[in-house]
């Protein structure tokens, strides 16, 4: 097991104080995405931040966050280190980056597992691999494996492998930075998965999941666009 400390004393898994909330969950990895998918969009206003995180795809649970509710998620997360306001000069507003790097030691292929636990929740290797391409790109399933590992080894874990559930033959998994083993085990089996995962319904949803990925490719660069605009306003 790799008993590497973390970066910073305090990660989320250490104490019950240091748990994120769900509006910080979806803040944070929103960042982490909006940083691999749109980099010339990166770091993001507050406006950018408020659309990524009410996107109805790429989200489980799509939520419906106010302004107001993000800011004060971004304060928490800077309080905890996980969040850094940015002031580019001859810029009107404050734009925001995640921290995860530097505070759990992640490279990008490790930040990108973990981003997209935290946006889409419990998942198998498998549907990790096939969701994540935007953030980086997974040759096998065994590399998506070893980043789970990694994740899951650290001290204190970022990630929990769930227990296998009847009718299913891969394990999910699920970060830690809102709860601990014990609760995810809980969460588990109150929202079991259906037998037959690698169902016809699983397909088509895989197909859904990568046209919905095209659509917000769009819509990136549009807000992209919209926020070049206002520079000149």
């Amino acid at each position: 097991m790799n008993t590497e400390n973390t970066a910073e004393s305090g990660s989320p898994a250490a104490a019950d104080a240091q748990f994120l909330d769900e509006v910080e969950v979806r803040v944070l990895g929103a960042l982490a995405e909006k940083e691999a998918a749109t980099p010339d969009n990166y770091p993001l206003s507050l406006n950018a931040m408020v659309n990524a995180c009410n996107q109805l795809t790429s989200r489980d649970p799509v939520m419906s966050v106010t302004e107001a509710e993000v800011l004060e998620a971004i304060d928490r997360l800077a309080t905890k280190k996980l969040v850094n306001a940015i002031h580019q000069a001859g810029a009107r507003v404050a734009k925001y980056e995640h921290r995860m790097r530097i505070k759990w030691m992640l490279d990008q292929p490790k930040v990108a597992v973990l981003s997209i636990l935290m946006l889409r929740g419990f998942q198998t290797a498998g549907e990790i691999r096939s969701r994540v391409g935007r953030l980086h790109e997974f040759a096998t399933v065994a590399e998506v494996e070893k980043c789970l590992d990694y994740l899951i080894d650290k001290y204190p874990p970022l990630v929990a492998r769930l227990n296998l559930t009847p009718g299913t033959k891969e394990p999910r998994y699920a970060h830690l930075l809102s709860c601990d083993e014990e609760s995810l085990d809980q969460a588990e089996v109150s929202h079991p998965v259906s037998a037959g995962g690698g169902s016809k319904a699983d397909r088509v949803g895989q197909l859904e999941a990568e046209v919905a990925q095209l659509k917000q490719q769009v819509s990136d660069l549009s807000l992209q666009f919209a926020e070049f605009k206002k520079q000149f306003e």
